[in-house]
């Protein structure tokens, strides 16, 4: 699934020539995966209404109409151009691939959702000229770029590779802190940054009065969903479409290598410099794990990230010991290799006895999706999946080749 939310400020009516009573928007979308909620609300008025215990409903009377002469309504029960079964025109991915199982990953279904990417390409038309857009990390920037969409600011990189499209675009600062006067003097439409920054940066982006978009890259199906949906929105659909194909492609070769196996039981570390937490399935490495078949043994949470101690851990009996950094590698893999030595209860798990515990190379197992995700699902196989001995030595040298490439990695800085 996919979480995408348009959070809508509706400002003051005001009449116009031709159209009279003209109703005007501000939307906030945030494109992510795996939470399907949808929230509009005024800022300034008391029509549009939030449900917080659904996180999807919508007052029926404020949907989301975007203004213009002639008043382009996307909501209530007018609106057959975005239902998904009766599209007319509107956004409609529900048959966007050859793949009856790559539909279902991708499908967007929800009618609130339908009527926010509706809303939203409305707002970018409504501009009447190329939208400015900044990317503020990595990850997005590559989005973008997939999509051909030109950028007027994007972040800065010291371990990640920004496109070559944007190497004449303005630096605005890094992922996790933008300089906002940089952002600000760009005059953007739009900042799409990841979701999980989303608390620190959202109230900086309001404060400056832009649109913006957290874009959730916590799994490779979410991240489809989004581009998807970007390319209805800023009219890169023909791109947004060859990407899907490809991941379509990929996916139905990739499926059928581990049907009828046993999926492993594993556990996923994710460590900062002095402590490590729980990945999720709701982590990009913990939804690459599920796409290879893998059972989370802390599966079940809405949660990315836990904090548990090892006696828990302990309970869970995990076939598999996964170990990835959040930064600074060689920092992480240290700590680990400190804490497996000197914590006298890691002997005891089954695990460790025997010896599958592996570290995850940094460039392919980060904290967001990233379009090598072949290459990590390739890296996942034989630690998951080992059908013979050449497999575990091939997964041992892969995370003794992580182990280095860390090491490396902090000597050069």
């Amino acid at each position: 699934m996919i979480m995408m939310t348009f959070i809508m400020n509706k400002k003051d009516g005001r009449s116009g020539a031709d159209s009279g009573r003209c109703l005007r928007y501000s939307a906030r979308l945030i494109i992510g995966l795996f939470a399907m909620f949808f929230v509009f609300c005024g800022a300034r008025s008391a029509n549009a209404s939030v449900s917080g215990a659904a996180n999807a409903a919508v007052s029926g009377t404020t949907k989301a109409a975007v203004s213009g002469t002639v008043n382009a309504a996307v909501s209530g029960a007018a609106n057959a151009a975005v239902s998904g079964t009766a599209n007319a025109g509107g956004f409609d991915n529900t048959r966007s691939s050859s793949s009856e199982i790559v539909n279902e990953l991708l499908a967007v279904k929800n009618p609130s959702e339908l009527d926010a990417v509706e809303a939203a390409r409305a707002l970018v038309e409504g501009l009447g000229r190329a939208p400015r857009l900044i990317a503020t990390s990595p990850a997005v920037a590559d989005i973008c770029d997939r999509l051909e969409l030109d950028l007027v600011g994007v972040c800065s990189s010291a371990i990640s590779v920004i496109p070559k499209r944007y190497q004449d675009v303005t630096v605005v600062g890094t992922a996790m802190s933008p300089d906002m006067e940089i952002v600000s003097s760009l005059k953007p439409d739009w900042i799409f940054s990841p979701v999980s920054l989303q608390g620190d940066l959202q109230p900086k982006y309001d404060a400056i009065g832009s649109e913006w978009a957290f874009v959730n890259t916590r799994s490779v199906p979410g991240m489809y969903r989004s581009i998807q949906e970007m390319g209805y929105i800023f009219d890169r659909e023909g791109q947004a479409q060859k990407l899907v194909d490809e991941f379509t492609d990929f996916y139905e070769v990739y499926r059928r290598k581990n049907e009828g196996k046993q999926a492993p039981k594993v556990l996923i570390l994710m460590g900062l410099p002095g402590s490590y937490i729980i990945a999720t399935e709701n982590s990009y490495v913990g939804s690459l794990v599920e796409l290879a078949g893998g059972e989370n043994v802390y599966a079940g949470t809405t949660k990315e990230f836990l904090t548990v101690n090892t006696e828990d851990m302990k309970t869970k009996e995990p076939d598999v010991i996964l170990r990835c950094a959040h930064a600074l590698p060689d920092q992480v893999i240290e700590m680990f290799r400190e804490d497996f030595e000197t914590n006298d209860i890691w002997k005891h798990f089954e695990a460790v006895r025997s010896g599958r515990v592996y570290d995850l190379t940094y460039e392919n197992f980060g904290m967001s999706v990233k379009f090598n995700y072949p290459d990590a699902l390739d890296e996942l196989q034989p630690i998951l999946y080992p059908e013979n001995q050449a497999d575990e030595q091939k997964a041992q040298e892969n995370s003794n080749k992580a182990v280095k490439a860390a090491e490396a990695a902090g000597t050069a800085s």
